[in-house]
């Protein structure tokens, strides 16, 4: 039995009717995009029946889909990817993850200065590409590290690599694990090395994730447990401390993560390949680069046919996402999305595709992947009868 799980890391498809709560009621990230772009060329997506979630702009609804189609609420409370992919298969999160709008106690940043032996700098809400302009200069002559944060539960460190090596940069983000625990507990201490001159600094791509465990079980143990892969690729490995993974193939870019997704669907193996490509997110979606972002949906489509090729007869195929992060609203942060659902069986269904409905929880993806494979999520409702 194989599974795969795609997640279009960011790619909501519309508010959450508690979306105001987060300030982000006018957020819709694909639409939005679609829209600002004057359309989007998606004819593959558009044929699994994408355009059949929602209105957007150049993806007209098809009437005979090839797969089904329907969009998930979240009943996790925040929209950090950790929270959206710890509830796919799974993981409710009544209170959100801790954030922090003006920056780390003084109490924290002291510890941290401790017992890592460097000074900081920073300590406050920033993009990550204009902190390293506005600090990196002056990490350069003081070798201080740059902190700082988002309107995520993140602490990040940021560290040019002549300066900090990437081991010691580790180093440091897992002592940030230890400290930021407790009430204190982000969802992530995320590596953020840099290399270039002043004036040209630029983010690397040794970049990680230290993410908390997940507090309970997850889909992801079960099946490990019961002895199916689960196979990793991109961020998918971080964003559950390793736990319930069988084999983690980090990427570079969302290009580098189809490669790798191609190539595990070239073998034969048994479970689940769960992938998450994060450029939407990391690169366009905090940057507001709506027209990067409307080309990484296109180039994506482009790619499609060649994942769907390496599909054999039987696999159960699911294309998500795990929250928002709208690049034409003035927010640089997250949005709390619906995210859109496209599932089948290869071969099932005489490749027509039908209605999923609004699914109350993400987890209904999980649920369905270990229906699917002869298991049981305890959260989330299977829809495999469906697609069947």
């Amino acid at each position: 039995m194989r599974a795969c799980v795609l997640i279009l890391d960011s790619c909501g498809v519309g508010a959450l009717p508690d979306a105001a709560d987060y300030g982000d009621a006018d957020s819709n990230t694909i639409a939005n995009t679609a829209r600002a772009v004057g359309g989007l060329r998606l004819p593959n997506l558009q044929n699994l029946g994408l355009g059949n979630i929602i209105d957007i702009a150049g993806v007209p609804p098809t009437q005979i889909p090839s797969m089904f189609y329907g969009k998930a609420a979240q009943m996790s409370a925040g929209k950090d990817s950790t929270v959206g992919h710890w509830e796919h298969f799974g993981i409710i999160t009544r209170m959100p993850f801790p954030t922090y709008p003006h920056g780390f106690p003084q109490v924290i940043m002291a510890e941290f200065e401790r017992q890592t032996g460097y000074k900081a700098i920073g300590n406050k809400p920033a993009s990550g590409t204009e902190i390293i302009k506005e600090l990196g200069e002056e990490h350069l002559k003081t070798g201080a590290l740059i902190v700082y944060t988002s309107g995520d539960s993140v602490f990040q460190i940021a560290a040019h690599r002549k300066i900090v090596d990437i081991p010691e940069l580790y180093r440091c983000c897992r002592i940030a694990r230890q400290i930021m625990s407790g009430e204190h507990g982000v969802s992530r201490i995320i590596a953020r090395p840099f290399d270039g001159e002043p004036g040209s600094f630029y983010r690397t791509e040794e970049r990680h994730d230290f993410s908390l465990e997940p507090t309970t079980k997850t889909g992801l143990d079960i099946l490990k447990e019961a002895g199916k892969e689960v196979i990793s690729i991109g961020k998918i490995n971080d964003l559950f401390a390793g736990i319930g993974i069988t084999e983690s193939n980090p990427t570079k870019s969302n290009a580098n993560g189809i490669d790798v997704l191609i190539e595990v669907l070239g073998r034969q193996f048994d479970g689940l390949v769960y992938i998450n490509l994060v450029d939407f997110d990391m690169l366009w979606g905090h940057r507001n680069d709506y027209k990067s972002f409307a080309a990484g949906l296109e180039y994506f489509d482009t790619r499609l046919p060649s994942i769907l090729e390496q599909l054999q007869p039987g696999d159960l195929f699911i294309i998500s996402a795990d929250h928002g992060c709208d690049p034409t609203t003035p927010s640089t942060d997250h949005s709390r999305e619906y995210i859109p659902i496209l599932a089948g069986i290869r071969g099932g269904n005489r490749g027509i595709g039908g209605d999923l409905g609004i699914r109350k929880s993400f987890s209904d993806i999980g649920a369905t992947v270990l229906d699917y494979c002869g298991l049981h999520q305890t959260t989330g409702d299977s829809f495999l009868r469906s697609i069947k």
